[in-house]
């Protein structure tokens, strides 16, 4: 049986757009998402609001295994987004996980072109906790000199991960990290070490 997506779609909408906007101009920054929503489990109602913004039938949605694993989530996608469900990570407009270990070889995903660095995927990863202040030490257009953020589960390479996707620059994937009431950015753009 199919929950109910946002209550108020159009306000929801904007409301989370604004949220995932100003989270991707300053990168580390935590932005609240007020979704009242009842998505299948594991999707949690963060992720859930992203998804209900910004899929709909003209953008390939790839699940990771955690959320694959349920066919409800599935569903849910389909009947309130219209987007289809790929099994091929390259070819996802967006892509959902969560867990540290679920997290695909970032290169698995759409890196976009030289020509269309736009059509690259954007990495919808459900974490558990955002907190900014403590943790990654991100650098770069957004921020003023230094910011940083703490994110948990990420998976342990993740600084080398985001490394290697900063060097492919214009071209790489955005991250975006959801819990159930809030979203953080690390973009393509910057910089990242670990917790100096």
């Amino acid at each position: 049986m199919l929950t109910a997506g946002f209550a108020d779609p159009v306000f929801a909408a904007q409301s989370t757009f604004r949220a995932v906007l100003d989270a991707m101009a300053r990168p580390g920054s935590v932005q609240p998402i007020d979704a009242a929503l009842s998505p299948p489990s594991p999707l949690a109602r963060g992720a859930a609001a992203i998804a209900l913004t910004l899929a709909d039938h003209d953008t390939p949605v790839w699940l990771g295994a955690d959320f694959a694993a349920n066919d409800d989530v599935a569903a849910w996608l389909r009947f309130h987004c219209g987007c289809e469900i790929v099994a091929d990570a390259s070819r996802a407009a967006f892509a959902f996980t969560s867990g540290a270990a679920a997290v695909p070889d970032f290169a698995a995903f759409n890196l976009g072109t030289a020509d269309y660095p736009d059509r690259s995927t954007t990495l919808i990863l459900q974490v558990e906790k955002l907190q900014p202040g403590a943790g990654l030490t991100l650098t770069g257009p957004g921020i003023r000199e230094r910011s940083r953020l703490l994110a948990d589960p990420l998976p342990p390479d993740i600084v080398a991960r985001l490394a290697a996707n900063r060097a492919l620059f214009p071209r790489g994937i955005d991250l975006l990290l959801a819990t159930d009431a809030a979203v953080a950015a690390l973009p393509r753009s910057i910089r990242v070490a670990e917790e100096a």
